[in-house]
């Protein structure tokens, strides 16, 4: 979903109050971290990934493998990077549903 400035404004207005889920540390970008980040993004909609001190991965290349994936990346902060991808279960879309909205 392409997202416009109104709603990547919303995404990270409400980013703000969300912790960081996924950690990415030394072992760097692998497999599991980036199904964990699908997964976590699929169930909540909008989540933080944040990059450890100890880490040898760079923002731009996990955020280029994350957008590789077909999520958004809403913001860059730091080490921290906010993800949205709109859930496939209809009981999780909570924020897609205010996203969507913002279009109109």
């Amino acid at each position: 979903m392409e997202l416009n400035g109104k709603q990547k404004r919303y995404l990270r207005s409400l980013a703000v109050n969300i912790r960081p889920i996924v950690q990415i540390g030394k072992g760097g970008l692998t497999n599991e971290i980036l199904t964990s980040i699908r997964k976590a993004a699929d169930a909540r909609e909008l989540i933080k990934v944040n990059i450890l001190q100890n880490s040898d991965e760079s923002r731009d290349n996990v955020a280029d493998a994350i957008e590789e994936m077909g999520l958004d990346v809403v913001q860059i902060i730091g080490r921290n990077i906010v993800v949205f991808k709109v859930a496939d279960k209809k009981e999780n879309r909570k924020i897609s549903v205010d996203v969507k909205n913002l279009l109109k």
